[in-house]
């Protein structure tokens, strides 16, 4: 039987790395959630932060091995889709499809988390500041309502 392999030294780095996730993943939540959507404040942080966790794992199992880490990046991006996937909603006869933003936005979260398991924070920002800029302010130049049920 082996011990737990509990590495104190990775312990602040993986912290401030999955901190860092949180944070930037915290305004495209706030938004959402303010716009009253199907996911929000709850939602984006964590598929940020889960990301970034698996993709720590698989550079730390995997640290010669860019091939397999790619794989684990390909599996979450197919995984993401999935999930968003299950935040499109349409009408009985495929009219009123709703939830495409909300799909689109937490797939974005996904790779948002991957940028900063990676240290690119230049990327996981940019992100950022691009979901943010379409969710807030794209939408009302299209004549997009607000006030709306939520769609996503």
């Amino acid at each position: 039987m082996t011990g737990i392999d509990f590495d104190t030294s990775q312990l602040l780095d993986h912290l401030l790395l999955i901190g860092a996730a949180f944070l930037l993943a915290l305004p495209i939540g706030w938004e959402r959630q303010r716009a009253h959507r199907p996911a929000g404040l709850r939602t984006f942080p964590i598929v940020a932060i889960a990301c970034c966790v698996f993709v720590l794992l698989g550079t730390e199992v995997f640290p010669d091995a860019p091939d397999a880490q790619s794989r684990l990046i390909a599996g979450l991006m197919t995984g993401m889709g999935f999930i968003g996937g299950g935040a499109i909603l349409k009408g009985p006869h495929g009219e009123d499809v709703r939830g495409v933003t909300t799909a689109a936005s937490l797939w974005t979260m996904a790779a948002l988390g991957a940028a900063v398991a990676y240290r690119r924070f230049e990327l996981a920002i940019v992100l950022m500041m691009f979901n943010l800029l379409i969710l807030r302010w794209l939408a009302p130049l299209f004549g997009e309502r607000k006030d709306r049920s939520p769609d996503g």
